[in-house]
């Protein structure tokens, strides 16, 4: 009977969840009715209007232009869209800001969607008052291509006494938008205001990292004088206010910069944690360019802002000034714990490889290139470490019998097995010097990897996609969805470390064999760009071995091992 009843109390506990998940994925509550839009659509045309006039001077509106209000209700918020070979942008009648801005990127997702966060537009007011202008917007479409490389959308406003007209350059080849702010004050007295250009950002403390921009940048930097400045920690940003070239956020492959063209402005980074006691909670992270104008009676105040808001492409951020953006860690710690700058080595790398991809339209074979002239490169230091280790375990046996022979004497034992490779001229460190004279290039290589965008998207032995699942190397910048090619690097390296003369105590060599495994582990979600050049120099250093253990090769250490 007790059975009965608890098989009958489980049934009904079934029943009841089951009927939960019915009604919940069948049956969903209606959702809440939409609120009123904040931007209607663009109205559709066929042909974008003719580019307004350049701003010149203080001088009338343009034609076109209605009126600005100067007091009154807040008009409703228009939108025009921006169509280009690189990006869609959608700019709202409110400051001019960016409401969309998603980049066609090396692929068909997009890679940077605003949303609600992002840059907020012109903001005009009193400092502890800052609001979007409201303004007239034309045109209401842009589309760029070759045959129009270049288009300006006009906004006319006015905001605390002040005339505003902001023109936004967009150009067809260019991830930037030039913003051109002109204040004109038609009153009878001084007008000052703060006017900023601000771009927020929240994300959750546990939010993980991305390589692209999106709506959780990784770092908050600026440039000065003397240098770039990165904070790393988004929660640790704190309150920074410079007369600096540029204030950026960024993330591995992206990144969203502010550059002044007009002195006067101030560059600010600042950040804000927020959380229950004990919990982890939101981080609030604000950059901006502001400035503080005094326009007289009768005068115009006039400053143009560069905003760049795309990939890490070197030459493309080196014709904006922001090549120090991209950051090639430091060696042999972070940079922030004291490592040396790698710049020097990680820039003619980039620029290396997108000189090759210019003769060698696939980036899996630039990296084959670049590995294989890195070995060229090297080859007399290896050829001289591999000489000095087939020397050394051709002495092996001699260096043994000494052990044997003064184990009970250590200081002996020293004395006479430097006496032994003095005779036969072989120095115990010329196996390793060589190779950690490579460190710091094999190291800048790998971190030049890690950083070049250029690999997004960029397939090597593409062969489609099967069940959603890319066959094979479809994108060079992510790991290999079959996992073959780091089994590949991992029995490379367990070939190569076979082929390696083996020194000292036989465990000591075992526990080596065990490094190709937990080197495969680690290499399993590493980017396939990274792992190719590893597979790649390692069959290289198997090459070279090979060639070194040939008999000839082989009697020569011997030989000089007897003499």
């Amino acid at each position: 009977m007790e059975k009965r009843v608890v098989l009958a109390i489980v049934l009904m506990v079934l029943v009841l969840f089951a009927h939960l998940w019915v009604q919940e994925t069948f049956f969903p509550p209606a959702p809440p009715p939409p609120q009123a839009p904040t931007a209607p659509k663009p109205s559709p045309s066929t042909e974008p209007p003719s580019t307004p006039p350049a701003v010149s001077p203080p001088k009338p509106a343009p034609e076109k232009a209605v009126a600005p209000p100067r007091a009154g209700p807040r008009p409703p918020q228009t939108t025009a869209s921006v169509e280009t070979p690189l990006y869609r942008a959608v700019v709202s009648s409110d400051g001019g800001k960016l409401q969309e801005w998603t980049l066609r990127y090396r692929g068909e997702k997009p890679m940077i969607a605003l949303g609600e966060q992002g840059p907020a537009g012109l903001l005009v007011g009193p400092e502890a008052n800052l609001e979007p202008v409201p303004m007239a917007l034309e045109p209401q479409t842009v589309t760029l291509d070759q045959a129009r490389p270049s288009g300006d959308l006009v906004l006319i406003g006015a905001a605390h006494g002040l005339d505003v007209r902001e023109t936004l350059s967009f150009k067809a080849d260019q991830y930037t938008v030039e913003t051109h702010v002109r204040l004109e004050n038609p009153g009878r007295a001084p007008v000052t205001v703060t006017v900023s250009f601000p771009w927020m950002v929240s994300l959750h403390e546990k939010h993980p990292p991305e390589k692209f921009l999106g709506q959780r940048p990784t770092e908050v930097l600026w440039a000065t004088t003397g240098g770039v400045e990165r904070v790393e920690d988004l929660t640790a940003v704190g309150q920074h206010a410079t007369e600096g070239r540029w204030v950026a956020m960024g993330s591995t492959w992206y990144l969203a910069a502010f550059i002044p063209r007009t002195p006067g402005f101030s560059l600010v980074a600042a950040g804000d944690v927020k959380k229950a006691e004990g919990k982890t909670g939101d981080v609030r992270v604000t950059i901006a360019a502001r400035a503080t104008p005094t326009v007289a009676p009768g005068q115009v105040w006039e400053a143009r802002i560069l905003t760049y808001i795309g990939p890490k492409e070197y030459d493309r951020l080196a014709a904006h000034g922001l090549e120090d953006s991209v950051n090639f860690g430091g060696f042999p710690l972070p940079r922030r714990y004291g490592g040396l700058p790698m710049e020097w080595l990680g820039v003619p790398i980039l620029k290396l490889m997108t000189w090759l991809y210019g003769f060698v339209p696939n980036y899996g074979v630039v990296i084959i290139v670049i590995t294989v002239l890195s070995k060229v490169l090297f080859y007399p230091l290896t050829v001289k470490s591999m000489r000095s280790m087939k020397a050394m375990q051709a002495l092996q046996p001699h260096v043994n019998n000494l052990r044997n022979k003064y184990r009970s004497d250590p200081r002996k034992l020293q004395e006479e097995t430097l006496a032994l490779y003095r005779k036969h001229n072989v120095n115990p460190m010329g196996g390793c010097l060589p190779m950690v004279a490579q460190v710091p290039i094999f190291y800048a290589l790998y971190l030049a990897l890690s950083v070049s965008v250029e690999l997004q998207n960029a397939p090597f032995l593409c062969f489609g996609r099967v069940f959603g699942v890319d066959l094979w190397i479809c994108d060079l910048a992510n790991h290999d969805p079959t996992y073959v090619l780091p089994v590949l690097m991992g029995i490379s390296m367990f070939v190569q470390q076979k082929m390696t003369p083996t020194m000292g105590d036989p465990r000591q060599a075992k526990m080596m064999l065990i490094m190709p495994f937990v080197f495969t582990f680690m290499f399993l979600n590493l980017p396939s760009g990274l792992v190719l050049y590893w597979f790649v120099s390692n069959v290289l250093q198997i090459l070279q071995q090979w060639w070194m253990d040939r008999p000839g090769r082989a009697r020569e250490a011997k030989d000089a091992a007897r003499a």
